[in-house]
């Protein structure tokens, strides 16, 4: 490394660092009028825990990146993952991600039966105990979550005051009752992490914000276990798969229970193991078959629009898998486990969707749109596609990357400059380097990854349309950006060509302003919040 290498990189750490520093100083002003005017003097410490932790984050993770030590970036990445988890976990508190009460109450049902109690009853309603009931009533209502008082689906300062004031331990009360909350009715594999976190919780007597931020934290180390694998194991690009796991969006989701977590870092895995294994040396073995037979079993009933990650296992030769017999079984080995799966979760979702003739989208109270009726209007179909994605595409891009944390709260996002910077981050880094970089993915296989990324999209789209959009909306509703997270990083991939050539590899310069970006718009959340009283 050069000299002059060495002290700009020197440079850009220690403004990363003061910049991050001077904003949080900028923001502490909201902080200290929200803490004024609500008489809670304990935002002001918890501000300054919060700050002193981004800026800790950002020093140990810039010298990581930055210094003359080189570290793999698979390490650094898991180190930045959690670090930053953990105060997104701070800053948007639990159940503030979208439909979050939901991931919760689903992943208490599966502590129950690790540790050998009823988790429902007849009807299927989960059985926690009396004392978390606070958790989905949170303001007193009687009705909890389903009329929006329930803990963190609004974030404002007396959320913060609550948690505050409750803490962490348990008041002994393990009577149990019916919670109001209901189950998501899919594969009990996304829930295992978070729920082995309720469950250690309900072992040590903790409180129901103890299990929360419990069930969280398994959560985001299972998100980040899995993302070190995948980021491990690919031939290339590594950078770009850590890129995507530090979008603010993604860290909300990997500290949160939504199954979300699950699905991003399990369709990268999956096609991390299919690129290594067509574009190094290796052959495919058994245990890569079953690998990904696995992945895609645990994937595939939680959202069936991501069946489409099956395709990165056409980009393995033939060749590889010992023949075309051998290949043959392979693929009926992955399409069985998928199937198999999806029977067993989703028949019975299938057949409502395809099968009937009328659809009442219930949060609106009107009809709309039916699976037969789309195929037979192919107009309307082709006419609802095209006022989405002219009204729509902005909203997915900005909620792709951070904007309107929280429960989609408009209020709760990452400024725009941020999000025009981490676009621009993550097209830079999926560019050719100096040097002799090979560009692997090119011709037919650029192309389809291409297709792959857009039947994702448009069945994503299809499938909201069916089940969310009722028929007198001319966009369709209920897509958002998040979505698309799963298939980013391999779609960016493919933005490498022999036409646009960095003169220097900035990844990670590029990588370390990512994390700089993190912590800014987290002090600034915590401001934002503190502020609403």
């Amino acid at each position: 490394m050069k000299l002059g290498e060495i002290e700009g990189k020197k440079i850009l750490w220690a403004l990363g660092t003061g910049a991050v520093l001077l904003l949080a100083l900028w923001h502490y002003q909201g902080v200290k009028a929200g803490a004024l005017e609500s008489q809670d003097g304990f935002l002001t410490w918890w501000y300054g825990i919060l700050a002193v932790l981004g800026l800790a984050a950002v020093f140990a993770l810039g010298w990581l990146l930055l210094g003359k030590a080189k570290f793999k970036i698979e390490t650094i990445f898991a180190a930045a993952c959690l670090l930053l988890g953990l105060i997104y976990c701070f800053v948007l508190p639990p159940l503030s991600a979208p439909d979050e009460i939901r991931h919760y109450i689903s992943a208490y049902k599966i502590s129950s039966t690790m540790l050998g109690q009823p988790s429902t009853d007849e009807n299927g309603r989960v059985y926690i105990r009396s004392q978390d009931l606070f958790i989905e009533n949170s303001g007193g209502s009687q009705d909890g979550a389903e009329t929006g008082q329930g803990l963190g689906l609004f974030l404002e300062e007396k959320t913060y005051r609550e948690i505050e004031k409750r803490g962490l331990k348990g008041t002994g009360d393990n009577q149990t009752v019916l919670s109001g909350q209901t189950a998501v009715a899919t594969t009990p594999l996304a829930y295992v992490a978070p729920g082995a976190g309720i469950a250690l919780g309900r072992l040590l007597n903790l409180g129901g914000l103890g299990l929360l931020y419990l069930g969280r934290l398994f959560n985001l180390l299972m998100f980040t276990a899995v993302m070190w694998l995948a980021v491990k194991r690919m031939p290339f690009g590594k950078e770009i798969l850590c890129a995507v796991g530090l979008l603010p969006m993604t860290l909300h989701l990997a500290a949160s229970f939504s199954y979300d977590a699950m699905i991003i870092c399990m369709s990268i895995y999956f096609a991390a193991i299919c690129l290594d294994l067509a574009y190094s040396g290796k052959n495919v073995r058994i245990k890569d078959v079953v690998l990904l037979a696995a992945v895609m079993g645990i994937v595939g009933p939680c959202k069936m629009v991501y069946a489409v990650c099956m395709g990165f296992c056409l980009l393995i030769p033939v060749r590889k898998f010992g023949g075309l017999k051998q290949w043959a079984a392979a693929a009926a080995a992955v399409l069985f486990v998928y199937g198999a799966a999806m029977v067993l979760i989703n028949l019975q979702t299938i057949q409502v969707y395809t099968g009937g003739t009328e659809n009442y989208i219930g949060w609106a109270e009107e009809p709309g749109f039916t699976f037969s009726g789309l195929l037979h209007s192919p107009g309307k179909l082709i006419e609802m596609f095209y006022n989405t994605l002219v009204w729509q595409l902005q909203y997915y891009h900005l909620t792709m990357f951070g904007a309107y944390l929280g429960n989609i709260d408009q209020v709760l996002d990452v400024p725009y400059f941020i999000i025009l910077f981490l676009t621009f981050a993550l097209v830079v880094m999926a560019l050719k380097k100096p040097g002799d970089e090979t560009i692997y993915i090119k011709g037919w296989k650029r192309a389809w990854i291409w297709f792959l990324f857009l039947a994702c999209a448009g069945a994503t789209m299809f499938s909201m349309l069916v089940a969310w959009t009722p028929a007198s909306s001319r966009v369709i509703l209920g897509v958002q950006g998040r979505y698309f997270l799963p298939l980013l990083p391999i779609f960016l991939l493919t933005f490498k060509n022999e036409w646009l050539v960095l003169k220097k590899n900035y990844d990670r310069q590029l990588l370390f302003l990512i994390i700089c970006s993190d912590v800014y718009a987290a002090v600034r959340l915590f401001s934002i919040v503190s502020m609403r009283i």
